[in-house]
């Protein structure tokens, strides 16, 4: 049976009407499928929402079980490069997970 693996993207403010959002889950599926994972769980960032979407990440990944996050781009954590890394390091290196890019791999 194929591991568990978590989603996170990060949606613009004014996508609430497009189909962005689902074509990226599909993308998520698919390449976690090939991967050997599944989706188990899609976290979505709102750029105004109230309760955000990488903290709840986070603290599902502290609870164990699922050890591999997949993201569209390090875009989706952030815009800046500083802010991106520091979000990927506090995945990886803190909380212990990994990290698979499915395009736009920065070093």
């Amino acid at each position: 049976m194929p591991s568990g693996m978590y989603g996170y993207m990060r949606l613009a403010a004014d996508s609430g009407g497009s189909d962005e959002g689902a074509a990226i889950k599909e993308e998520l599926t698919a390449y976690a499928t090939r991967e050997g994972f599944t989706l188990t769980q899609l976290f979505v960032e709102q750029v105004r929402a109230g309760a955000p979407a990488f903290d709840c990440l986070a603290t599902a990944l502290q609870r164990g079980g699922v050890h591999d996050v997949i993201v569209p781009s390090l875009w989706h954590f952030a815009q800046l490069p500083g802010l991106q890394m520091a979000m990927r390091d506090h995945i990886e290196k803190e909380i212990g997970a990994r990290i698979w890019i499915v395009q736009g791999v920065q070093p």
